[in-house]
């Protein structure tokens, strides 16, 4: 397995490149940095991707991260980039059961974390791998000093009638349709359609950037989701965003949401971070679903709450700039 780069996409210098089996069999793509020049790093922080994202997409987050000095390990889920895909065509990003992940992220953690890796351990993750953490979180996991979770899936933004949503994706999966494209979607990667109607960033820069790295390495793109993902997703969901599961969550976690996200909930993000034993949530107004590939402004003020948040740089209480008191929830 290969780190592919590109002109403006260059790979952070010293990257360890290896295959990470999981306990049913599939082959993740996992890359490794340590910082340069230092004895003893702050610890490791480990990346956690959403849906359709890839190792590539973060390498200027990996650069900020090795920068403050953490070892920094990031993987591709399992139909994602270049680990094992589920089904013969790669741009359908297919699972049947989010549990199936958590077997992803079991395995990114024994096998390179624990072996690797030096502690203390912390988490930086977005959207669905957010979503993914924080159910590993609330039933047991506590090997993550602290979490920093970025727009955590918790709940779909702008669906009016999510059971109709899933029940529909029900009823297709009964009828054998669970590995096809949603009804209208397709192969064409998010990422690469026309930055003008993209939902992610409000950077063009960074956004141009990420198609460029799908139109050098085709085969770490991912298309719309499949029925089978979108059930597995629904049902995933209405498990984990519940005041019991937040309750469950033990560890200090930070939230971070955009105030103009139009792929998931911030306001299931802020009511479920209410219920958070040791968390604190803060709302960035302006700011879309990738707030790791949004434009300057918003990833400093991201990266100033992470610094205040994770020991090794700040001691202090996350703070909230750019964020009104009515659009953040403290718990």
């Amino acid at each position: 397995m290969e780190l592919f780069a590109t002109p403006d996409n260059a790979v952070p210098s010293g990257a360890a490149v290896s295959t990470v089996p999981t306990s049913d069999g599939i082959n993740l793509r996992v890359a490794r940095w340590t910082p340069r020049g230092r004895k003893r790093p702050r610890g490791t922080v480990l990346i956690l991707q959403g849906r359709a994202e890839f190792i590539e997409k973060y390498f200027e987050t990996v650069s900020d991260l090795t920068r403050r000095g953490f070892v920094v390990v990031a993987f591709d889920w399992r139909g994602q980039g270049g680990s094992d895909h589920q089904l013969a065509n790669h741009r359908k990003g297919h699972v049947s059961s989010f549990k199936r992940y958590r077997r992803d992220l079991d395995a990114v953690i024994n096998e390179v974390l624990a072996v690797h890796c030096p502690a203390p351990y912390f988490a930086l993750a977005h959207s669905m791998g957010a979503a993914i953490l924080f159910d590993a979180l609330s039933s047991g996991e506590n090997r993550f000093e602290r979490t920093v979770a970025l727009a955590p899936m918790l709940a779909i933004a702008r669906i009016k009638h999510p059971g109709l949503v899933r029940g529909l994706a029900e009823a297709l999966g009964l009828l054998g349709l669970s590995r096809r494209f949603i009804p209208g979607g397709g192969a064409t990667p998010l990422g690469t359609k026309p930055f003008l109607d993209n939902r992610l960033t409000s950077d063009p820069v960074r956004y141009t950037r990420n198609a460029a790295i799908v139109a050098a390495a085709p085969g770490l793109g991912l298309g719309d989701p499949t029925i089978g993902w979108v059930r597995a997703a629904f049902r995933f969901m209405a498990r984990l965003n519940t005041r019991r599961k937040a309750e469950a969550i033990t560890a200090q976690v930070l939230v971070i949401a955009g105030g103009a996200d139009p792929v998931v909930s911030t306001s299931a993000i802020e009511r479920f971070s209410l219920y958070l034993k040791s968390g604190h949530a803060i709302v960035l107004p302006g700011a879309r679903h990738e707030l790791l590939m949004e434009r300057d402004d918003i990833r400093e003020t991201v990266w100033a709450a992470f610094d205040a948040f994770i020991p090794g740089t700040e001691e202090a209480e996350p703070p909230s700039p750019h964020a009104d008191s009515s659009d953040s929830a403290a718990a």
